[in-house]
């Protein structure tokens, strides 16, 4: 078996990210989520495996923490208030009311199957709801990867709401698994001869999902807000700079909001769309950089949950994982989803019904049931190979059926093409590109550029043709097959 050391932990590691990156060329070529083979990954090279022994489950709740803190930053940065004003109710009724439907469904149907062969033994009524609130959220970095990877679009605004409720969802999770772990310590208080009432708990589980929702919200807009403000008026020098302060903040927020008692992924979620939609220098220089950091925050989370896992542990509990995950799928998520949405009569039943689908679980969720059994919560191992074990189903079933769901109920749009920017890029408030491809039509009249008719506005600023790019003057020719980069300027008032 094979030990992790100082000496062999970077020759280890990045073997493991090389083995992630190529084996996720096959996820993109046959529509197998990219971190379910990550995942995969992690679990090859593990202690079932090749013979990696990790079994440190406070490192791996720690890598899990901070790898959702950048991946619930980055989506909040790159989430358009213009695309989910329309839908802010939607989102925001399925990411609490939807999470907590989901949590009282999945966990009665789990206190049901208490005492049953399949639970190996009765299992007290808050380890099933606190299986269930593990589990009741989408995970944000699964929905985030599948919908912008597959280049998605959707009627009825569907992508801004399932993208706003799974970046959302998480906290609203969290909060539950957090005050379920509590009530379970409260409750084994009570068996060791404290005195504290079942009101005493009920009402301090109330208090502190308030407390949490109330400063997470406050301190993320209000610390988004600040770092806005700072960002523009620190000099740096260079994008790399902005780019790491930005992402350090993340962090701070997230630290912060904690020290202060609220919800500090609600609070680094919020701050990142309060930061991605104000101004900031080198915009476009710090959401690649951003992007390209919660790609391999994602790796490292997922190989170290591959890792971390025993396949052999998990198939004891197999059957029943496997019957809470079906009902989670067909009755437990559909039933949150279209009872949060009934006040919501335009959309139709179909969009409901692939929001029921898109009920994605990852990596949330497994570092969720990593918490009790860090907390030492007795049976919490079990919890945590059952939540295991359904999100690998799925990632597999839902998250490979998702375009396929959408096509069948004719909710997808056609792709918008994407501009060819020749690698040119001009920061977003200088203007917007367009591309255009040169056609006999277009040449009719001559073959210059001041020939051939533009659309109003637009200045050529490159021509492209075959491997050469020409920067465009009054001699050059052009020919048909040429791409032309052209530039619309915003227009300013002296």
């Amino acid at each position: 078996m094979i030990q992790f050391t100082a000496e062999n932990i970077l020759l280890i590691g990045s073997i493991l990210i090389f083995s992630a990156i190529m084996i996720s060329r096959a996820g993109f070529k046959f529509g197998v989520p990219v971190l379910l083979l990550y995942l995969i990954v992690g679990m090859v090279f593990g202690v079932d495996g090749i013979g990696l022994e990790f079994n440190n489950y406070g490192m791996a709740q720690f890598i899990g923490t901070v790898a959702l803190c950048v991946i619930l930053f980055t989506g909040g940065m790159d989430t358009k208030f213009s695309e989910i004003r329309p839908v802010l109710k939607e989102g925001i009724t399925l990411s609490t009311l939807g999470v907590l439907l989901t949590t009282a469904f999945t966990g009665l149907f789990i206190y049901f199957l208490s005492g049953t062969p399949l639970m190996h033994g009765e299992m007290p009524v808050i380890m099933c709801f606190l299986l269930a609130a593990a589990m009741s959220s989408t995970d944000s970095a699964t929905v985030f990867n599948i919908l912008r990877n597959n280049k998605m679009k959707l009627k009825y605004n569907l992508q801004p709401i399932l993208e706003l409720e799974s970046g959302s969802n998480d906290p609203m999770a969290y909060v539950l698994t957090v005050i379920l772990i509590q009530c379970a310590g409260d409750l084994q208080d009570i068996g060791g001869g404290e005195e504290i009432t079942t009101t005493a708990i009920v009402l301090n589980a109330v208090f502190t999902l308030i407390l949490q929702l109330v400063i997470g919200s406050l301190a993320g807009y209000w610390m988004g807000k600040a770092v806005t403000w700072a960002v523009n008026h620190i000099k740096l020098n260079g994008s790399a700079l902005y780019a790491i302060l930005i992402v350090s903040t993340g962090f701070f927020i997230y630290s912060v909001t904690g020290l202060l008692h609220g919800n500090g992924f609600l609070a680094i979620y919020i701050a990142g769309m309060v930061i991605g939609n104000g101004k900031m220098p080198f915009k476009k220089e710090i959401l690649k950089f951003s992007d390209t950091f919660t790609w391999l925050m994602q790796m490292g989370m997922f190989l170290t949950l591959g890792l971390l896992v025993n396949p052999k542990e998990m198939m004891h509990i197999a059957p029943l994982a496997l019957l809470i995950g079906i009902f989670m799928v067909l009755a437990g998520r559909p039933l949150a989803v279209f009872l949060s949405l009934l006040p919501f009569r335009k959309l139709p039943f179909k969009a409901k019904a692939f929001t029921s689908w898109v009920g994605l679980k990852g990596a949330a969720p497994i570092i969720f049931a990593i918490l009790p059994v860090v907390a030492g919560v007795p049976g919490s191992d079990n919890l945590f190979n059952i939540v295991f074990f359904i999100t690998m189903v799925s990632m597999l079933v839902q998250g490979t059926s998702i375009p396929y769901v959408a096509r069948k109920l004719h909710l997808d749009l056609p792709r918008e093409a994407e501009t060819e920017t020749f690698g040119i890029e001009i920061p977003e408030e200088a203007g917007e590109l367009m591309d255009h491809v040169i056609t006999g039509s277009d040449l009719a009249d001559g073959d210059t550029l001041k020939s051939i008719s533009l659309p109003e506005g637009y200045r050529v600023v490159m021509i492209s043709r075959g491997k050469d790019l020409i920067v465009p003057d009054g001699s050059v020719k052009l020919r048909e097959g040429d791409k032309l980069l052209m530039i619309m300027g915003k227009s300013f008032e002296e």
